[in-house]
């Protein structure tokens, strides 16, 4: 299965909460935080979200 990688690259204050709690469950705390997820529909749905926050790359 691919994998995702996402980078929080803006900031997460001045969001709504939920916007706060998803970036809380991706495991992104920081700015320049990566993790990598399976590519599955739970993890892109959460990214789109949040889009406008994160960077994704697929390898």
């Amino acid at each position: 299965m691919a994998s995702i990688t996402v980078t929080l690259v803006r900031s997460r204050f001045g969001n709504t909460p939920k916007q706060c709690a998803t970036l809380a469950a991706l495991g992104l705390k920081k700015i320049r935080q990566a993790r990598t997820f399976e590519k599955t529909d739970t993890v892109v749905g959460m990214i789109a979200k949040v889009q406008h926050l994160v960077e994704v790359t697929e390898s």
